[in-house]
């Protein structure tokens, strides 16, 4: 990960955090003055939203940190540990409250709304304050998502540092919050029932676990190992077929070990001819090219293998399907 990057991932998630806070304290106090369940789940939403930006700043810190003897690979990984203990919070902080607190109005006993005005001074404050995060996450997965080449759509897909599509989601989540929160509040005022707050806080509820549910599902991924973007993919393949020494790419897996880091582990045939000196060199040297053509590269293990063997020849095709016999027409 460039530092550039990181230092903008760093500011996305300080400036976050800063503002959710500021909100959270607004929120409640207007609750408690309003009465107004809606209002209240949306405190536990910034509360929520403050956690998580608390345990991603974590995840930057600590995924930072350099390979040693325990951690060969480095500390890469432990950015999407944070970052799935965030999804974690903002469903159990956020969405199980606002869920409780909604059903509780609507079932409840009905509860005499105290001055709204309040309620809707401190939703427009927030609003302003939340756009100011919610800008600075959609400049920088749009950034990141041209310096990259993709559409924003495939690129937050693909990603592979999980603090900006984070940030995002939950300020945009926090966003449509807000206006539910409006809608309960004014739909309260006018109809005095209080159906429409409780219905506001479960809509809320509603949204955040969805939110949670795709950010963990996201994090899930990358814990367990996913493979890097399939053009680097391709590339590293590619590179390796062009090597002279190289009769064919046999199999080749890669798995992203942390921002910015991907591992490829190559299995290749070599031309018989060479003599395993020949093989050594060449095995350096095209790990070297690869790290050096390719920025994310960061370790490289190539194994020589037959590509008749048919019990590998098996495994490869089970794992890719019909792809594999592609790559071996170089298509």
């Amino acid at each position: 990960m460039s530092e550039e990057s990181g230092d903008e991932s760093t500011l996305t998630v300080v400036l976050a955090g800063g503002v959710n806070l500021a909100i959270a304290v607004l929120k409640l106090i207007a609750g408690i003055i309003t009465g107004s369940g809606a209002m209240l789940s949306e405190a536990a939403h910034s509360v929520a939203d403050t956690i998580t930006e608390v345990l991603l700043l974590t995840a930057l810190k600590r995924s930072d940190r350099p390979a040693d003897r325990v951690h060969p690979f480095g500390y890469g990984k432990e950015r999407y540990f944070w970052s799935l203990l965030a999804a974690v919070s903002i469903f159990a902080s956020g969405a199980m409250f606002a869920l409780y607190e909604g059903f509780s109005t609507v079932f409840g006993e009905a509860t005499e709304q105290t001055d709204p005005i309040v309620g809707y001074i401190v939703l427009a404050i927030a609003f302003a304050l939340e756009s100011v995060s919610w800008f600075q996450a959609v400049r920088q997965v749009r950034r990141d998502a041209a310096d990259s080449g993709q559409k924003v759509s495939v690129y937050l897909r693909m990603i592979d540092d999980p603090a900006p599509k984070t940030v995002l989601f939950e300020d945009s989540a926090a966003l449509i919050g807000l206006l539910l929160a409006f809608a309960g509040i004014g739909l309260h005022q006018l109809t005095g029932s209080h159906v429409w707050d409780g219905a506001a806080s479960i809509a809320i509820g509603v949204l955040l676990a969805l939110v949670a549910y795709v950010l963990g599902r996201t994090n899930r991924g990358l814990l367990i190992g996913r493979q890097a973007d399939p053009r680097l993919v391709r590339g590293v393949r590619e590179h390796l077929r062009n090597a002279p020494e190289i009769e064919a790419v046999v199999d080749l897996q890669t798995m992203l070990m942390g921002t910015d880091q991907v591992l490829v582990c190559a299995r290749v045939d070599f031309d018989d001819s060479l003599g395993a000196a020949d093989v050594e060199r060449a095995c350096v040297r095209m790990a070297t090219e690869l790290t050096e053509s390719f920025g994310d590269v960061t370790e490289v293990f190539i194994e020589p293998v037959p590509r008749t063997d048919a019990e590998l020849r098996a495994a490869v095709l089970a794992r890719y399907g019909d792809i594999a016999e592609r790559w071996d027409k170089g298509q």
